[in-house]
């Protein structure tokens, strides 16, 4: 059995938070569980970039049986906007909407959310970002778990695929960088560069 096929098994729904509409794992039952699984798993922190336009992007990557997977999440406020180092507003359709300034207190956490997404990469509890209530391995009805790809797709500016992705982004943005950035992960490999140029069209 494979790491993923192993680890996308397990039910992690006794251990999540729901807030604003989303679910959250909580991160130190996540790293338990997945060194009680595979005892040789680690994890990097890199350092968080900052952009003044596009506010602040947290990375992680983590090492399971000689596989490394690299994660990134932004830091967004409770309605997924981008925090920034300075307080800022925006437009809605109800009127003008503050952003309050990043502290050390969100970059923690949005870091230690990024390093339960990158485990998702490696299976466990990637059905709750793919919107499912069970594990595979406990509901007929639910899908075959999504499979890892043997060999990421290297998105390159200007390529045939870069336009799908754009596309892609500017056509789901509703859904917020977070869960599209789940979503390209899972098939492509993409520079800091250009993750923080898809991480704009989001907010436009």
């Amino acid at each position: 059995m494979t790491v993923f096929e192993k680890l996308s098994k397990i039910n992690v729904n006794d251990y999540v938070e729901k807030k604003d509409g989303l679910t959250y794992l909580s991160w130190a039952w996540a790293w338990s569980v997945t060194k009680k699984e595979c005892p040789d798993a680690s994890y990097t922190i890199m350092p968080t970039d900052y952009d003044e336009d596009l506010g602040f992007m947290c990375h992680t990557s983590v090492t399971i049986e000689g596989q490394t997977l690299e994660m990134w999440l932004p830091v967004m406020d409770g309605k997924n906007k981008s925090m920034k180092k300075k307080p800022y507003t925006y437009s809605t359709k109800y009127g003008d909407k503050q952003v309050e300034a990043a502290t050390t207190f969100d970059i923690n956490k949005t870091i230690m959310r990024c390093l339960v997404k990158n485990l998702a990469m490696f299976g466990l509890g990637i059905y709750i970002y793919a919107g499912e209530d069970l594990p595979d391995s406990e509901s007929a009805k639910a899908p075959e778990p999504v499979k890892a790809p043997d060999v990421l797709i290297e998105l390159k500016k200007g390529s045939p695929e870069w336009d799908k992705v754009v596309k892609f982004v500017k056509d789901n943005k509703s859904q917020g960088i977070a869960v599209l950035g789940n979503k390209l992960n899972a098939k492509y490999s993409i520079s800091s560069e250009l993750k923080k140029e898809l991480s704009s069209l989001c907010n436009q």
